[in-house]
């Protein structure tokens, strides 16, 4: 966009910008006019692996939209996605001087875990907008930080947890809130597959000169380069990530969290490890959680060494309620109503029916009777929920309305993964107070909910929420 108040906004510097607080919060009159109905995007990628591709597809998609850079710390990638955006973008092997671009509205942040948080805080004191990928943090207090200076600067921020632009995931919703399954007593969360035996004991090594390890790690520990601790595999390992429950844990929640509203959960219990593959990896291969949440319970079941079958597949979502039970995956979901009969009958028919002075059948309606109406729909396409999603954000920067996954939920979801992981790692039932986002009682387990950013980052880090 070429909006002059827009452009003398960008130049300011991120801790100027910061500084200035709400005298440069843009009213929403002067919203309105830095971003018209006609006016073009100029949209940064940052990270360009499986995920930032299927961004830039969703960016190309949109008609309104200019990529004008891109920013990857490993040059085969950067080439790779500057080809797949036909050349148009320029190149950055540091992602802050694509901050600087004048004529940048907003980034996609599609980094490893690790660096979401402060590449969204320092986006945003730049003036641009975010659509972070998830999981949103790598650990608690991260996503009260992001909230704080993404609303002082006043810029928008998605989380990318695409199902909420998704109309069956939205119709889901309104069934779940409207009551079609009746109370919600549980929520099943599953992902189940086979990697073994692993992915091997790789030893430390010089990175390739085509990565730029330093800044990979960022403000992770300083780490000797491991195959398995870069490119993808990242994920296996504590400092950069939280395994599962963080990766497709927020995805899951984030679809429980949408259709119950909640502010988090009142306990959590985690056990598990990584106890079958065979590899210099860290984050569990198994691993199952509870959550206690106001009136229901929601378990959360990983495995990465037994690929298991039916529901515990990909994305396996279950809502179970009194009047009825709902799977719910990208694909789609349907609604399978509880027969509605008398108790007595159900309990008399056991076993073939109790001998005398046991529970006996009662007369009771021929016709079979249910609790809810069944509801069938498998238009579920994840590659047009990318797509909204996208279109979401941007409608949300030319607006200035809160976004389909708002940046609050997010921090939220993602608190309830770390929780789950914190039990997990100390052996111990986790006691949340989700007002004062505090744990309750156990000050080694408090301690998790923060981690120390890497010099020159931690610098940055104090600047942005000082």
């Amino acid at each position: 966009m070429q909006d002059r108040t827009h452009r003398r906004q960008s130049t300011l510097g991120r801790r100027a910008f910061l500084g200035a607080g709400v005298a440069t919060a843009l009213t929403a009159a002067t919203w309105r006019r830095a971003y018209g109905a006609n006016e073009r995007f100029g949209i940064g990628l940052i990270g360009f692996g499986l995920i930032g591709r299927v961004h830039a597809r969703s960016l190309k998609a949109q008609a309104d939209v200019d990529v004008v850079g891109v920013a990857e710390t490993y040059r085969p990638r950067l080439e790779a996605a500057a080809a797949f955006l036909d050349g148009k973008p320029a190149k950055y092997g540091d992602f802050r001087r694509l901050l600087d671009r004048q004529d940048l509205d907003g980034v996609v942040v599609a980094t490893p875990d690790h660096w979401h948080a402060l590449q969204t805080m320092m986006a945003c004191a730049a003036g641009k907008h975010v659509y972070v990928e998830k999981p949103l943090t790598l650990f608690v207090r991260e996503g009260r930080w992001m909230l704080d200076v993404a609303r002082r600067t006043n810029r928008v921020v998605q989380v990318g947890t695409q199902q909420r632009s998704g109309p069956h995931y939205q119709r889901a919703r309104e069934l779940i809130r409207a009551g079609a399954l009746g109370k919600i007593v549980s929520v099943q969360c599953s992902y189940f597959r086979n990697l073994a035996p692993g992915f091997g004991k790789p030893a430390d090594c010089d990175p390739p000169p085509e990565l730029d390890w330093n800044l990979w790690l960022g403000p992770a520990p300083l780490r000797r380069y491991n195959p398995n601790r870069a490119i993808y595999h990242f994920r296996w390992f504590w400092d950069y990530s939280g395994g599962q429950m963080t990766n497709l844990g927020q995805h899951s929640l984030d679809t429980v969290y949408d259709c119950i509203p909640l502010k988090g959960p009142k306990a959590v219990t985690s056990v598990g490890g990584r106890f079958f593959l065979d590899d210099n990896c860290e984050v569990p291969d198994t691993q199952d959680a509870i959550l206690e949440f106001p009136g229901f319970t929601t378990v959360c079941q990983y495995r990465e060494c037994a690929a298991g079958h039916g529901e515990t597949g990909m994305g396996g979502l279950c809502f179970v309620g009194t009047k009825g039970t709902m799977p719910l995956s990208r694909d789609g979901f349907e609604v399978f109503p509880d027969r509605r009969e008398n108790p007595a009958n159900t309990v008399a028919r056991i076993l073939g029916g109790h001998p005398v002075g046991g529970p006996q059948e009662v007369p009771d309606s021929p016709t079979p009777r249910f609790w809810t109406e069944p509801v069938k729909d498998t238009s579920g396409d994840w590659k047009q929920q990318y797509v909204l999603h996208m279109r979401n954000f941007l409608e949300c920067i030319r607006s200035g309305r809160q976004p389909n996954s708002d940046l609050e939920s997010g921090h939220r979801v993602a608190t309830a993964c770390h929780l789950a992981n914190i039990s997990l790692r100390t052996g111990r039932k986790i006691f949340w107070n989700a007002g004062w986002e505090e744990i309750v009682g156990d000050a080694e387990a408090a301690r998790m909910l923060v981690r120390p950013y890497r010099a020159p980052w931690d610098a940055e880090l104090k600047s942005l929420i000082s």
